[in-house]
């Protein structure tokens, strides 16, 4: 790349709508969204496929890769959550890992991750760890905790109810829901 886009950025950009995940098991994923974190079914499109390269130029997957549904979700104040289910010829099942190029989680904001553990743990989620406190540097003030859907996607919970380290000096804060779900950051 060449040319530098100007420091300004993507023209009109808002901030994220959503995130879209390919799921192994349609029902799998929509149960665990919805009925353990609370998710609402805003609704469901589908089947998807072409005869020509329309799935390849479009989505960048092979020709003849089908998408039987796609559901999208909404959790809370935050970006909605897109769910795939694929059928391709090329499709692989491992799963990458936060340390693989390509790895990847979502976190959630929650008012206290230790209650929303101890929800998750009755719940029979796998929970990694315990949650950890950042004390010091940028992000003191943060508590995190990792954890996993059935199928193996990586999440995690995080909460800094008083902000974090660096945004006390004024500079720009991190997005984060108030305890009503409005948008909210410090110092804005």
């Amino acid at each position: 790349m060449t040319d530098r886009p100007p420091s300004s950025g993507l023209p009109g950009l808002a901030g994220v709508e959503h995130t879209g995940l390919t799921v192994p098991d349609m029902d799998e994923a929509t149960a665990f969204f919805v009925d353990i974190l609370g998710a609402e079914v805003l609704f469901e499109v589908g089947p998807f496929s072409s005869d020509d390269d329309w799935m390849a130029t479009h989505l960048g997957v092979h020709p003849r890769a089908k998408i039987p549904r796609l559901r999208m979700l909404r959790l809370a104040e935050g970006p909605s959550i897109e769910l795939f289910e694929y059928i391709s010829p090329d499709q692989q099942h491992t799963r990458s890992r936060n340390s693989d190029a390509g790895g990847h989680h979502l976190a959630f904001y929650v008012a206290d991750v230790t209650s929303a553990v101890e929800y998750l743990k009755r719940y029979h989620v796998e929970v990694l760890g315990e949650p950890t406190t950042m004390l010091e540097g940028p992000s003191a003030g943060l508590t995190w905790v990792y954890f996993r859907a059935p199928w193996g996607l990586q999440l995690e919970l995080v909460s800094a109810p008083r902000g974090l380290a660096y945004e006390r000096s004024g500079d720009r804060p991190m997005w984060r829901p108030d305890s009503e779900g409005r948008s909210w950051a410090l110092n804005t």
